[in-house]
């Protein structure tokens, strides 16, 4: 039989995630710089095993429920802020951020997003506790989500690239700089002290937070009630985002089929939720207010199978489809012979074509 979590382990956890938190981000304030590949696979590594021995932990004291819980839950936020990564990457880009800076950058978005979940927490519990039926507005709300992540439409890029109303009136409300001065978010210009840049990338971040954070709470409300969980699964995804950013890199535009992937967990989530809400159903018109026995419960078990397995297949078959593409074009010959002349002609002295830039040197680029 599972036992209940211990008041000091839920204490006791919190304090060392916060002191763990704290001390990367004093690291980040008195050394940045770019992390190499090596680096950033140890810190990935550190937080992943962390989580892991956390689940082990709760495993010993409390059983494996609440473990399973724990896991299926960090799973499917780590799933999802892994999403967030595709529109840090545009957002860095988009305001030519320093990829010396990016860093305090991704700790600050990481903050904003901590706080803003820790305040939807806190009222998705309160809301669950005291509304069972808002199961059916979360369920609803996932596979409509599910939908819209499976097909964004054509435009989604440009979508995400429009700057959002509240910082187009951060632009219009205060005045900014033409150019970054380190990580500083404030500058004197001609004796004027002015806003740099930063600011309007730390309001795009804040309000991607905001946005994220709609969705994936009541994604992970569907795999477990507990308000512990929930939040130290939150802290566990977003604490190694920062360094998967750097690690992962270029790999980000090749996993064209993980969107796909994170639709079927959040429809799978949602579907889940509709089914527990039936299970505990009160509302009047619904069976006449009773419960529906027949109502399936799905486990935690096939909760965390389902997430790992869609993960996975997504992950594999967006490689697959980038590595044959490389092949095929390593493969593909100039079509035109003028260009095949122009590739010989080149060997001996200047290229006849300039390469565009990588998105390491877009990001030194000035805003």
């Amino acid at each position: 039989m599972d036992l209940t979590l211990p008041l000091w382990f839920e204490i006791g956890s919190l304090v060392a995630l916060t002191l763990i938190l704290i001390a990367d981000l004093l690291i980040i304030l008195k050394r940045p710089h770019i992390p190499s590949t090596r680096e950033s696979t140890l810190w990935v590594v550190f937080y992943v095993t962390l989580a892991l021995i956390f689940a082990g932990l709760m495993w010993l004291i409390a059983g494996g429920e609440y473990a399973g819980q724990f896991v299926a839950g960090w799973l499917t936020e780590y799933s999802l802020s892994i999403d967030n990564l595709f529109v840090f990457v545009l957002i860095m880009s988009q305001f030519a951020v320093p990829r010396r800076y990016q860093q305090e950058v991704l700790m600050v978005g990481i903050i904003i997003a901590l706080v803003l979940r820790g305040l939807f927490i806190l009222a998705g519990a309160a809301i669950i506790e005291n509304f069972s039926w808002v199961f059916y507005i979360f369920g609803a709300f996932l596979v409509w989500t599910a939908y819209r992540q499976a097909f964004p439409g054509d435009d989604h890029d440009e979508d995400v690239k429009k700057e959002n109303f509240v910082v187009r009136l951060v632009r219009r409300t205060v005045d900014i700089s033409d150019h970054y001065d380190g990580a500083k978010i404030r500058t004197v210009v001609d004796g004027k002290k002015m806003f740099t840049p930063m600011i309007i990338v730390f309001v795009a971040i804040g309000v991607t937070d905001l946005i994220f954070a709609i969705d994936s709470i009541p994604a992970i409300f569907g795999i477990t009630q507990s308000a512990f969980i929930v939040f130290t699964a939150n802290i566990f995804a977003l604490m190694g985002l920062r360094q998967l950013y750097f690690l992962l890199g270029d790999l980000l535009d090749r996993l064209r089929y993980l969107h796909y992937g994170i639709a079927f967990i959040l429809a799978f989530i949602g579907v889940k939720l509709f089914l527990h809400a039936m299970h505990v159903n009160e509302l009047p018109f619904i069976n006449g207010g009773e419960p529906i026995e027949w109502a399936p419960e799905i486990s935690t078990l096939m909760s965390l199978g389902v997430i790992v397995i869609s993960m996975v297949v997504a992950t594999v078959a967006s490689l697959v489809a980038s590595s044959r593409e490389r092949r095929a074009a390593g493969q593909a010959e100039p079509a035109d012979p003028a260009d095949a002349a122009s590739v010989v002609a080149d060997e001996k002295g200047t290229p006849s074509t300039v390469e565009p830039p990588t998105p390491s040197e877009r990001s030194d680029e000035r805003p």
